[in-house]
């Protein structure tokens, strides 16, 4: 694999780059920044996440692709690499630079970490919404057992809702589908919680 360019790259050299190196790169303003080398639990929750739902959908026209599926993004070209992606009926799929991206995905699914957290919230949520097709967002905490769901309403708005607790059910709009919080975490060991002290 090569090592990240120091150089600004334009749109079409980032393009060669990730089309002759292994693993995930996505482009930012010029810069390369490699998204792979998730940690053990990130890898074991989208994993999980995409084989469930996956096989949920099997028969209902839907399919869950992993985290190697370039997405297609207007407001952040070329395209994004999102954890697990859903699409439903006939796939879109456009090429650049002989690079595939899927263009109508329903629901995206990022699993949280420390350095990605803020941007996935923010910068990249906003950029996902330029999808037309773009339903719902899943965002999943990775130390704990916990998700946040975006919902898009008929008006365009975003309707949030937090999700705690390993007995809670995670139930889909954009797809005729649900998953618990054990198939989502099944075999994540989640880090000690720190203890409290108290005064006596």
């Amino acid at each position: 694999m090569s090592a990240i360019p120091k150089h600004k790259m334009t749109m079409e050299e980032y393009i060669e780059f990730d089309k002759n190196n292994e693993g995930r790169w996505e482009y930012f303003d010029g810069e390369v920044i490699d998204m792979a080398g998730g940690s053990l639990n990130h890898n074991k929750i989208a994993s999980n996440i995409s084989r469930i739902i996956g096989n949920k959908l099997e028969e209902k026209g839907c399919m869950a692709l992993p985290g190697d599926m370039r997405l297609k993004v207007p407001k952040a070209l070329p395209y994004r690499y999102p954890d697990v992606v859903v699409a439903c009926g006939e796939p879109i799929i456009e090429k650049i630079q002989g690079q595939e991206m899927l263009v109508n995905p329903l629901l995206i699914v990022e699993v949280l970490s420390a350095s990605t957290k803020a941007y996935d919230f923010d910068l990249k949520f906003r950029a996902y919404q330029s999808i037309e097709s773009f339903r719902e967002y899943l965002l999943v905490a990775q130390d704990r057992p916990q998700v946040t769901q975006y919902v898009r309403q008929p008006d365009g708005q975003w309707l949030r809702r937090d999700i705690e607790g390993m007995e809670s059910v995670v139930k889909f709009a954009s797809v005729d589908c649900e998953l618990t919080f054990s198939e989502i975490y099944r075999l994540v060991k989640f880090p000690p919680t720190e203890s409290v002290i108290r005064p006596v």
